[in-house]
């Protein structure tokens, strides 16, 4: 008897769940105004992708911090989910989790250090911190390399970065760089 397996990394769907949280987020950064005014808090997010609903082995609650479920269930919602990743970044704190089919759970999690289960120090071997990294960031490296987790996205909230981590890989670009081809000036 041989298992079903998917190769969730490169999936199209996947891939295109992972495309739609980095192009959302490159939005909530390129609209934000005030990345230049001193002590300003810009929006911030934080995305896993995960490939196994059972997250609470690594992931807490983080109290009242909802996503909103009733407007936006789902990252193929076009309008509302563009409109919930604009509210979220300014208003909630903390991992938002999306299935691989694209579903967002409601509870927002604090996703836990690597090393605090037994048989999870080796992953720590795979990370490798940059010096721009705050804690959001470095939480997110660390989770991207769980084998639950497909990718993670992230969204300074200090310099408007966005960043994608998968299996413990950064790909970053500063503020100034987002959008690529699509954005217009």
């Amino acid at each position: 008897m041989s298992r079903l397996a998917i190769e969730y990394g490169s999936h199209d769907r996947v891939t295109e769940i992972i495309d739609r949280l980095t192009y959302c987020t490159e939005y909530v950064s390129r609209s934000f105004d005030g990345w230049d005014e001193p002590h300003a808090k810009g929006p911030g997010l934080y995305f896993a992708v995960v490939a196994d609903r059972e997250y609470g082995a690594y992931a807490d609650a983080m109290g009242d911090n909802r996503w909103p479920r009733e407007s936006c269930r789902s990252v193929f919602e076009e309008d509302g989910f563009v409109d919930a990743v604009e509210t979220v970044s300014l208003e909630q704190d903390g991992g938002i989790v999306v299935a691989v089919d694209g579903e967002i759970e409601s509870q927002m999690v604090r996703f836990r250090d690597l090393g605090t289960r037994s048989g999870e120090s080796d992953l720590v071997d795979d990370v490798s911190y940059e010096p721009w990294m705050g804690s959001r960031h470095m939480s997110a490296i660390e989770t991207s390399v769980r084998p639950e987790v497909v990718a993670t996205v992230t969204l300074s909230e200090e310099t408007g970065r966005v960043s994608v981590f998968r299996d413990g890989d950064a790909e970053s670009m500063e503020r100034d760089e987002l959008g690529g081809s699509w954005r217009v000036d």
